[in-house]
């Protein structure tokens, strides 16, 4: 896949999401692709996303039940150990489908890797598809749309930036020119073993 059909993809889920647009709908009722590929690693990360991006905007809301909102913190944290998951899912991905590649003498290894510039991807078209909610919004001001507008015309030239370095480095991985690692992100707060606020508490 391309950056064109990823960010195709990004946008398709980001729609279907839209449909029902609630935090609680069951993923299992939209994803249409093999498990084993990578449409549906990036459609599954993409959707962790969106969700994520709401539960954001609700914790936010200054009524927010204090109980509530801790229910809902506790859903953030879980929801960043998928996205992370799925990022290192992605990566092992391309290790795997370049692994026969003969990498030069000289290759470098960039200074991110594929499935973590496809996690700045996502969030893109996240902010895309509501920068764009805003820039049309008739309930808001001349001002509030034309300023949303601005911004959007960024993002979109961030997309297009960002989706021509991707399908370098991709490219260049195939080629040999560099070479990718995955490392795990090893997240110490979640970890009961690693966070002294909870081994303390044990």
């Amino acid at each position: 896949m391309n950056s064109k059909q990823i960010n195709i993809l990004f946008d398709k889920v980001i729609k279907e999401y839209h449909i029902i647009d609630s935090v609680d709908q069951d993923f299992n009722n939209h994803y249409p692709y093999s498990k084993d590929s990578l449409e549906h690693l990036l459609y599954k990360k993409n959707w962790i996303d969106t969700v994520q991006w709401h539960f954001e905007d609700i914790i936010r809301l200054p009524d927010i039940n204090p109980v509530e909102a801790l229910k809902l913190k506790r859903k953030i944290d879980a929801s960043n150990q998928e996205r992370t998951d799925m990022v290192e899912f992605v990566d092992v991905f391309f290790l795997e489908m370049n692994k026969e590649v003969k990498v030069k003498d000289n290759a470098t290894v960039n200074t991110e890797s594929p499935a973590w510039a496809l996690d700045r991807l996502s969030i893109l078209a996240l902010k895309i598809y509501h920068m764009s909610e805003e820039a049309e919004r008739t309930s808001a001001t001349d001002e509030h749309r034309s300023k949303c507008a601005d911004k959007l015309a960024i993002l979109l030239e961030q997309r297009e930036d960002l989706s021509k370095a991707i399908d370098e480095l991709t490219e260049d991985i195939s080629k040999g020119k560099k070479y990718m690692k995955v490392y795990k992100q090893m997240k110490m707060y979640n970890d009961d073993e690693l966070n002294p606020m909870l081994y303390k508490k044990a």
